[in-house]
């Protein structure tokens, strides 16, 4: 590694050394920077946009064993990602450490790892971590969402240097479709200055963009000969008999619109970046309205001008709403729920009834506080 000296117009040879040589630990502090800033990883992986969330380290949650791997995180398709951490040498025993760890947290249910997450924040900061993984994963409940399937858990192993076995082993894991990669840190000094860089070896970004492209035409085939999957194919089905339903019930937003295998179904109130959304799920179904402008200001000053006005809001609607401000996101949500049996089409009149009539009383009781509200963001009139 160089640094660039521009008045000289020369090149500068930082020194290579090793973490021993500089007093830094495993634990103590390499663990921590990448527990603080999973970024730098995803960014030595090519994952930058991707990103990890870590939800524990130090897990030690394995019954009738000691072990004890160091970081636990998840990825964006909610596949668990086991990161083991050396420093200044892998050694031997790595690759067996954490297939181990691996195989333990195959059996890990969606209600231990949100556990194993609380226990983490609340050891290290404050936060809910249902909502944080919902944010994380960009989906509004973990309901329906999988996560660690048991069969696609990630391996990390992170050192300065790799022994050949630790390598080789690696790359026989790659063939048999285990995402196993190395990441080497190596410190660098200038001066007093200490600089760190990480950078993937295994496998190399151009082999790793190449495998991507396979694994995505795999995926594409197999969606294709199973496109028509029970939860989407009953999703769709759904759809149809409700948009028969809003039509017959003379809902003019929903004249144009059509059917789909997603949860939801959105039309627009009028305001940018504001729908009114039925939500099918498999115990619930909902109606509300959904503020997710890009500006997390502006979201929460519509919200609150309308809740300003709840009283008169709910009284027009006839119900009590859910009013979520949801201050650790970005999206605002006010909702009605209904306890349901969604996937059992012989409920399905009683729902799409239940839908038809609450989503007509939503837009006739919020069109005219929306479009007042949308006429003072045109405006500027908006104090936000």
């Amino acid at each position: 590694m160089f640094q660039i000296d521009r008045s000289a117009n020369r090149l500068r040879k930082l020194e290579r050394t090793s973490f021993s040589e500089v007093g830094f630990r495993e634990r103590e502090h390499l663990q921590e920077w990448l527990a603080t800033m999973p970024d730098a990883l995803c960014e030595a992986m090519s994952e930058g946009e991707d990103g990890l969330l870590i939800i524990q380290k130090e897990f030690d949650g394995f019954d009738g064993t000691r072990e004890r791997l160091d970081l636990l995180a998840l990825d964006r398709n909610g596949q668990l990602v086991v990161i083991e951490n050396k420093l200044d040498d892998s050694g031997r025993d790595v690759v067996w450490q954490a297939l181990k760890y691996a195989a333990y947290c195959s059996s890990l249910k969606k209600v231990e790892i949100v556990g194993i997450f609380q226990q983490y924040l609340e050891r290290h900061g404050t936060g809910d971590a249902a909502s944080i993984i919902c944010e994380f994963l960009g989906e509004d409940t973990l309901d329906e969402v999988v996560l660690n399937d048991g069969t696609n858990q990630r391996i990390v192993f992170i050192a300065a240097n790799f022994r050949r076995e630790v390598t080789a082993t690696v790359l026989w894991l790659r063939e048999h479709q285990i995402d196993a990669r190395c990441v080497k840190v190596g410190p660098y000094k200038f001066g007093e200055e200490i600089f760190v860089d990480l950078q993937q070896v295994i496998p190399t970004p151009e082999a790793a963009d190449y495998m991507i492209r396979m694994a995505e035409k795999g995926s594409e085939e197999r969606s294709a000969s199973t496109a028509q999957g029970h939860r989407h194919k009953v999703r769709l089905e759904y759809w149809q008999h409700a948009l028969e339903r809003l039509r017959e019930d003379g809902s003019s937003r929903h004249q144009n619109v059509s059917a789909t295998k997603e949860n939801w179904l959105s039309v627009g109130t009028g305001v940018s970046a504001c729908s009114y959304t039925l939500v099918l799920l498999k115990n619930q179904m909902r109606v509300e309205v959904s503020i997710q402008r890009s500006s997390a200001a502006e979201n929460k000053w519509i919200f609150d001008q309308l809740f300003a006005q709840r009283e008169m809001i709910e009284q027009s609607f006839g119900e009590k709403l859910e009013w979520h401000r949801n201050d650790d996101q970005k999206r605002c949500l006010i909702n009605l729920s209904e306890p349901c049996d969604g996937f059992d089409s012989e409920n399905w009149s009683d729902m799409t009834a239940w839908m038809s009539d609450r989503i007509r009383r939503l837009e006739t009781t919020f069109a005219e506080p929306l479009a007042r509200l949308n006429q003072r963001l045109k405006s500027g009139k908006a104090t936000v």
